[in-house]
């Protein structure tokens, strides 16, 4: 009995399919160009837990404002923070600032993930996607689409995380030695088009015949993953006080460290699991009369949702701010570093929204949502009082006498005439004409 030996995977597979379906991306060089270090750099440390769709207007505006790692290097932080506003993980602009220093220092980018590794808030994947895709450093780039592909293609059973060195070595395994940066860019563009989470299309895929997923008929399974567990609800209140003339928002800046590190907000309560909206004024920034504005903000974060309640004041143009805080023009607030879930809570303090009804429970007939309950312990009808009728009954008419036969119509039939003992007809004849034999 002869066994097949399963396919192995060929890097050369992969490019012929990357040479004629490779994307046009924003931060990608084309085939006659040489990669610009620093746009690869930068659209990797964007593209971290966020999506192509949401990186490339911010990537672009962010290289008008900061054309050159030198560039980015001079600005003052907070310029940097408001260019970043609006894409989330706010230490990685820090971080990304002061990788722009360290690099404008040395003159240059080192050219090796080993050095790469060395500069603030680059890590594993990102120091080797930028040897590959910038140096041609046959290095093995590990993201997402790159963990789904690998997966699928080896079926591996180990569960994320866990399973990540597994996966770095099967994909280094696979890197070529000629164009190593085409295959990273290949393996990435493969998951993102190809190898998609939900129905992928393998019939069109390079690597159709080697993956052993696809063999099993499960590669919509991989990669295996632990459940996350959704934490824990937190609540919290917004101050947003409108100063009269100029419409400037009272605004602070939050501490550098942790989460929304360095961002502008207007003055927040703590945000607590147990927070109590009633008791809030307690924690407003100033002396106002504050109103509290129907709805709420909700907002996502990786480890928490959170509900803020918004309270809104109008102050006098004379107001000062408190120690720490400051006055910006509404008008100048683009050029505040502001999350999104900080932009979220001025829009609702502009144009606040209410809470939706809540939708009838369903299976219930529309007929009956009208008809109110009747209450649990109502008293019971005296059982005395028969009940009253609708409507008043009307006794049945008695039938009328049939009438006689007309004698003058017999006399024209030919004086006939009826015995005395004949039984009288059911029923009055109808009127009308007579009916003719």
């Amino acid at each position: 009995m002869s066994h097949t030996t399963p396919l192995a995977p060929e890097a050369a597979d992969l490019l012929t399919w990357y040479d004629r379906h490779r994307r046009v991306l924003p931060w990608r060089a084309l085939p006659s160009e040489t990669p610009d270090p620093y746009r690869v750099w930068l659209s990797e440390v964007m593209l971290q837990q966020t999506t192509i769709a949401a990186v490339k207007p911010y990537f672009q505006k962010f290289l008008e404002r900061f054309p050159t790692v030198e560039a980015l290097a001079e600005a003052p932080e907070e310029s940097v923070m408001s260019a970043w506003a609006g894409l989330g993980y706010y230490s990685r602009a820090r971080n990304l600032h002061a990788c722009a220093k360290a690099v404008a220092a040395a003159g240059r980018f080192p050219d090796t993930a080993a050095a790469l590794r060395k500069l603030p808030g680059i890590g594993a994947y990102t120091a080797g996607a930028v040897a590959a895709i910038a140096f041609d450093r046959p290095e093995a780039a590990v993201d997402g689409n790159v963990e789904r592909v690998m997966t699928r293609l080896f079926a591996i059973e180990t569960t994320l995380p866990a399973a990540r060195p597994e996966i770095r070595l099967v994909t280094q395994a696979l890197v070529p030695s000629d164009r190593p940066g085409d295959f990273a860019q290949a393996v990435m563009d493969l998951g993102a088009t190809i190898c998609t989470p939900k129905r992928p299309a393998c019939a069109l895929c390079p690597w159709m015949a080697p993956c052993r997923a696809r063999t099993l008929g499960l590669q919509e399974t991989f990669p295996r993953k632990v459940k996350a567990v959704k934490g824990t609800l937190r609540r919290g209140a917004a101050f947003v006080a409108i100063r009269s003339g100029d419409e400037a928002i009272l605004l602070r800046t939050r501490p550098p460290e942790g989460l929304l590190g360095a961002m502008a907000e207007p003055p927040m309560s703590p945000w607590e699991p147990d927070y109590d909206p009633a008791q809030a004024l307690l924690d407003a920034p100033l002396d106002a009369r504050w109103k509290r504005l129907p709805g709420l903000v909700r907002h996502g974060f990786t480890h928490f949702p959170l509900e803020l309640t918004v309270f809104c004041a109008k102050v006098a143009l004379s107001t000062a701010a408190p120690a720490g805080m400051r006055f910006t023009p509404r008008r100048d607030l683009d050029d505040e570093p502001l999350p999104g879930v900080m932009k979220k809570v001025l829009a609702h303090a502009f144009d606040p929204k209410p809470e939706p009804e809540k939708a009838a429970k369903p299976g219930r007939p529309k007929a009956m949502r009208s008809v109110p309950d009747t209450p649990l312990f109502a008293d019971p009808e005296p059982e005395s009082i028969p009940p009253q009728p609708r409507f008043r009954p009307v006794p049945k008419p008695t039938p009328r006498p049939a009438p006689a036969p007309p004698r003058d119509i017999d006399d024209e039939m030919g004086g006939f005439e009826a015995p005395a003992d004949a039984a009288p007809p059911v029923g009055p004849r109808k009127r009308g004409r007579p009916r003719t034999r």
